[in-house]
């Protein structure tokens, strides 16, 4: 259930203070939102979902929150060792902690009621801050997970996809393979981070909201995660919301305005926090998320981009000579196959499948036409070999090994998967 709170006041003219505060040496710059002629007020840091923020993205919130008596620190998020395949979570909350110690010694707030307030990413961010200061009261969360970031990105990525209409092997391939791939070759910055320790460690009371059609998050299981964790919680759940608590149809879809009630609950919240714990009925996933699980003694990156490189080399080495026909089909095949794997691949990280084209059988066209290629390329492959045996013809050793090396690499990537 949502509890009952007042509608939000009329908007008022907000006293802005320009803020500098410090971690590691790198300076960021904030603005603080209080109402005018505040007293003791409490207060908010605002902590960053991923990707690059600026105060911006979170001013529309601080100003609502302002309009309800809380003085909010919105900030820019910091740039330097913060990247797609670079960050720190460590560092991120040293950066809220820097903020809270800001807003604290303003003197229109009361420092015993300063705390932050999390978006995604920063619902790993925001309690690991909350777990290393007492200076921190209270922690607010939005979509926030209780699983691990690969965890949280394999389950993104296969809703992404099946959204567009996409089943099987290429599913498969982006959720699970290419996944572990990005994990175990260390180009997904934090991806084993547990939440659920942090969690348990919380003293502060927590406000944990959630939309029920998120498909970032797995929603069900966080909430049940907080339950379980959090000593001190409120866990709420806005049916009509997605990700960011904006209102949607389905998940995916960003309508005007924010969830009817966030606003308000989080202000009402702020200023009366329930002693006892509370929390909505979890709401249904599709599907439970799973394990990113470590690659085996034949996966890592480093193997398969050697693998990569030696069939390219091996079929290439078919267009310089003058062989058989059906060495001539898998040197051709083969090429394609590989290469229009290599770009599919990056297509599918660059845009979640939205760059692929229309979907057949479950399949982006690009996808059923490697399909199709790597089905001929293995036939390519036994015409090699039947020609190779008849002629013991050593010339085409180099790029039947390549053939035959394709068969279980197309099978891990599911090339040759239903």
């Amino acid at each position: 259930m949502i509890l009952a709170v007042t509608a939000l006041a009329p908007p008022a003219s907000a006293a802005e203070g320009e803020v500098t505060f410090t971690n590691g040496g790198v300076t960021l710059h904030g603005t603080v939102v209080a109402p005018p002629g505040g007293s003791k007020l409490p207060g908010l840091v605002m902590v960053h979902g991923s990707g690059p923020h600026s105060r911006e993205d979170y001013r529309d919130q601080a100003e609502a929150f302002a309009r309800q008596g809380i003085a909010t620190l919105i900030y820019d998020k910091r740039t330097e060792g913060y990247s797609q395949f670079s960050r720190s979570y460590s560092t991120l909350a040293d950066d809220a902690l820097a903020a809270v110690e800001v807003l604290r010694k303003r003197p229109d707030v009361d420092p015993a009621r300063v705390g932050v307030w999390g978006l995604s990413e920063g619902g790993w961010v925001a309690p690991l801050a909350a777990s290393r200061s007492s200076d921190v009261a209270f922690v607010v969360t939005l979509g926030a997970n209780g699983v691990e970031p690969s965890r949280q990105q394999a389950w993104a990525v296969e809703n992404q996809l099946r959204r567009l209409g996409m089943d099987g092997s290429i599913v498969r391939m982006a959720s699970s393979t290419m996944m572990r791939q990005l994990v175990g070759g260390g180009v997904f910055p934090e991806a084993h981070h547990d939440p659920v320790p942090v969690l348990k460690s919380l003293r502060q009371p927590v406000l944990g909201l959630w939309g029920a059609k998120d498909v970032l998050t797995p929603p069900g299981e966080a909430v049940r995660i907080f339950r379980e964790s959090v000593a001190h919680h409120t866990l709420r759940v806005f049916p009509d919301a997605q990700h960011q608590l904006r209102r949607t149809t389905d998940g995916f879809d960003k309508l005007p305005g924010y969830a009817p009630g966030y606003l308000e609950l989080v202000g009402t919240w702020v200023h009366d926090q329930l002693a006892a714990s509370t929390a909505d009925a979890p709401p249904a996933q599709d599907r439970p998320s799973t394990d990113v699980p470590p690659l085996a003694w034949y996966e890592p990156m480093w193997l398969q981009l050697v693998v990569l490189v030696l069939l390219l080399a091996a079929f290439g080495s078919g267009l310089v000579r003058r062989i058989a026909r059906p060495a001539r089909w898998l040197s051709v095949l083969g090429l394609v196959s590989v290469l229009g794997f290599a770009v599919v691949d990056v297509v599918i990280q660059l845009s979640m499948g939205k760059g692929l084209g229309p979907v057949v059988l479950g399949r982006p066209l690009p996808w059923l036409a490697l399909q199709l290629l790597s089905l001929g390329t293995v036939a390519a492959t036994i015409g090699t070999a039947v020609a190779w045996w008849r002629h013991r013809g050593r010339r085409l050793g180099v790029l039947l090994a390549g053939g035959v090396v394709f068969v279980p690499w197309a099978v891990y990537w599911g090339l040759l998967g239903v």
